[in-house]
């Protein structure tokens, strides 16, 4: 799954992908940055 790293400024591929839940109760990604090892977020279901 991709995700936008705001440190590295573009999309990579999220690494250690976890399904989590947000206080609203919507979906999300959460994952590292392969290249500088930055937390990201993907809001939505993961496919």
């Amino acid at each position: 799954m991709e995700g936008y790293c705001l440190k590295d400024k573009k999309k990579v591929e999220i690494k250690d992908a976890q399904q989590v839940t947000m206080k609203n109760g919507k979906l999300a990604t959460k994952g590292v940055c392969p290249i500088c090892g930055t937390t990201i977020y993907k809001i939505g279901k993961a496919s």
